[in-house]
């Protein structure tokens, strides 16, 4: 269960729960809306949310984790001709390469090859490749 989660089941506020750990608000406020990973914050962090709420640290990071690993996996063993757009355009957007619209252009395409011509991705896959690129 993520963080939003174990709030609701525990019946707690954001607020009640930034004032019963000691993190600021703000700061609890970026975890939930996603603009902070969970996994990313500082052991202490971790530390207070966990005993505020009575669960283990583990508990806290468990999702996250796992649905960053799935993300991962899924821009890696793609067919050849997609993994090869997907790659190009990243290298385009790193180098800040003039061809960037052709670039998004053909790597929209074989998306769509991708999930309906071939469907060897599913729509939620190819979802996720849309909405992390383009």
């Amino acid at each position: 269960m993520d963080l939003a989660g174990i709030i609701k089941e525990k019946n707690i506020t954001q607020y009640r729960l930034a004032i019963q750990s000691g993190i600021p608000h703000a700061t609890l406020s970026d975890i939930l809306n996603g603009k902070t990973k969970i996994e990313k914050c500082s052991g202490e962090t971790l530390y207070k949310l966990s005993s505020a709420l009575g669960v283990t640290i583990e508990d806290l990071i468990a999702e996250s984790i796992e649905k960053t690993a799935i993300e991962r996996s899924w821009e890696h063993g793609l067919p050849e001709y997609l993994q090869h757009d997907l790659d190009a355009y990243k290298q385009g957007i790193k180098e800040k390469s003039s061809l960037l619209d052709c670039l998004w252009g053909e790597l929209y395409g074989s998306i769509n090859i991708a999930e309906i011509n071939e469907g060897c991705i599913t729509h939620e896959h190819a979802q996720y490749l849309r909405d992390k690129y383009l």
